[in-house]
């Protein structure tokens, strides 16, 4: 948490805040989130913060999150490449039988 910047910390700690409003069945508001901030000492936070956070994290919204969550991009494409090993596999055999196959030149 040392090496998160300012806005960082406001985000996670908004973060939270909706997630522990969400969790305890209370509206998500920026009115409720700001009184969850300085309930944990949070008080620095940028006052912009809650009402975004609060407009877009609506209870529907993080239903939908947590149920169906997003795959990002760049992390998980690699593991799509096994099946298709086998096959190269096999073609190189071929292609090796194939070679050996053949008659020798002759001058």
């Amino acid at each position: 948490m040392d090496k998160l910047t300012k806005d960082q910390k406001d985000e996670y700690a908004v973060s939270f805040a909706a997630l522990a409003l969400y969790d305890g069945g209370a509206d998500i508001s920026a009115e409720q989130i700001n009184t969850l901030l300085e309930a944990t000492g949070n008080t620095d936070v940028a006052a912009f913060y809650p009402i975004i956070f609060s407009n877009f994290l609506t209870s529907d919204k993080i239903t939908s999150l947590i149920v169906s969550p997003v795959s990002g991009g760049g992390g998980g494409g690699g593991g799509g490449g096994g099946g298709g090993g086998g096959d190269a596999a096999e073609e190189e055999k071929e292609e090796e039988e194939e070679v050996e196959e053949a008659p020798p030149a002759t001058d």
